[in-house]
């Protein structure tokens, strides 16, 4: 579970170097959609679904706050 500090620090991070949650998800937006462009080879499907998988799950929780 995650503490109380590390919400904190997360909030932290998100507003000074995004300025709002909302602006972060768009810039996990862009980056699932940069997954579809990684060259073969480089990391397996699987690797790639589940790190869009945990992108797309940041994302939801941001929007939804």
């Amino acid at each position: 579970m995650i503490s109380l500090e590390q919400k904190i620090e997360l909030l932290q991070l998100i507003f000074d170097t995004y300025g709002t949650p909302e602006a972060l998800a768009e810039h996990l937006d862009l980056a699932v959609e940069m997954l579809f462009y990684v060259e073969e080879d480089t990391f397996s499907r699987d690797e790639l679904q589940e790190v869009a998988t945990a992108i797309r799950g940041v994302v939801r929780v941001l929007r939804a706050g």
